[in-house]
């Protein structure tokens, strides 16, 4: 399993997309690094993931509650994909506005 799973995370950081806003424009986007966050909470490196994106935890969340959702339904479940949506986009707004002004 170990093997697998070092063999999984070599490859899949071939297949990263670029950022076409940041090649076209020359500046990051809202979105920039997500996948590379993505990666290191794959590889276990939780404190560099936060540094790279600071709403991948907010966005694992609400995904991860999508997917329990789907299968369990729960009572307050509208209520707490609000609450996790607006975290995870004002998370994403503050952190990009915080990038660009320095």
């Amino acid at each position: 399993m170990n093997i697998f799973l070092s063999t999984y995370l070599l490859s899949a950081k071939k297949f990263m997309l670029p950022c076409f806003s940041k090649q076209l424009l020359g500046f990051d986007c809202p979105g920039c690094g997500i996948q590379r966050a993505f990666y290191l909470l794959l590889q276990g490196d939780f404190v560099a993931a936060f540094k790279m994106y600071p709403a991948i935890y907010f966005l694992v969340l609400l995904f991860s509650f999508l997917v329990f959702n789907k299968f369990y339904s729960t009572k307050y479940a509208n209520k707490i994909i609000i609450l996790l949506s607006i975290s995870s986009v004002a998370t994403i707004l503050i952190s990009y506005i915080i990038k660009l002004s320095s």
